[in-house]
């Protein structure tokens, strides 16, 4: 049987150790679920996604999720794409313009302008073809937004989960084009958290006479204490690596 190698953080490797849990069991399940998930996307024929068809409503994701994807959908048929990748899907979340996800960027401090400049500065030329399924990257990506969201603990996939799937992907230009605005997966993924939970508090809030909530200044509040805890252990980290 061929084997693959699976690398992992060291404090992670350790309690994987300690735990004794039957890795490769593991390991094989997960992967299987990941593969039948991306090769069922990359099956989805656009024209049936678009027609609405139980089976292809993008199972979990909720409504303005599936309207950024229409978006991303839409976007490569304006340039002529041979499919829809991960660019026209940050694409998408960019237009849509009021979902979680640009709220976790402003709180990360990524301006979404930036994004999309960046987007613009990195897209190919525009072409003629017709965009018929999901390429290789943008069927990762959604595999790995699904990935995110049930790692969370969440039953639902909304745009912040795509947003946190797209820094996930490493090949894309989706990924490419957050990470040169200032982007990472980590400090993202801890502002989704914060978001939810700072959401949820909000809603619990008597209305402000001063009018609507500032949702990423509110976020920026809740990540300074995590993002500062993780700069100084990121710094001793780098201060013993050098000794």
């Amino acid at each position: 049987m061929p084997k693959i190698n699976v690398y992992l953080p060291d404090e992670l490797a350790e309690a994987v150790k300690q735990s004794g849990v039957p890795v490769s069991a593991i390991c094989q399940r997960a992967l299987e679920e990941s593969v039948k998930r991306v090769t069922a996307i990359r099956a989805v024929a656009l024209d049936d996604l678009a027609s609405g068809a139980p089976a292809l409503q993008l199972s979990r994701f909720t409504q303005r999720t599936r309207d950024v994807v229409g978006l991303a959908v839409d976007r490569a048929r304006a340039e002529g794409a041979e499919h829809v990748g991960t660019g026209h899907l940050l694409h998408g979340v960019l237009a849509e313009g009021t979902n979680l996800a640009l709220h976790v960027l402003r709180a990360v401090e990524v301006d979404p302008d930036r994004v999309a400049r960046e987007l613009a500065r990195l897209a190919p030329p525009a072409g003629d073809a017709v965009p018929e399924r999901f390429g290789g990257d943008a069927a990762n990506a959604l595999e790995l937004t699904v990935t995110e969201a049930l790692t969370l603990g969440h039953n639902y996939i909304g745009c912040e989960h795509l947003l946190l799937g797209l820094l996930a992907e490493p090949d894309g230009l989706g990924g490419q084009a957050l990470r040169a605005a200032g982007a990472d997966l980590r400090t993202a993924r801890a502002a989704v958290v914060a978001a939810l939970a700072g959401y949820v508090h909000l809603r619990a809030q008597p209305p402000s006479a001063g009018g609507p909530v500032d949702v990423a200044a509110a976020l920026r509040r809740e990540l300074a204490p995590l993002i500062g805890r993780l700069d100084r252990l990121e710094a001793h980290v780098g201060l013993e690596s050098e000794g």
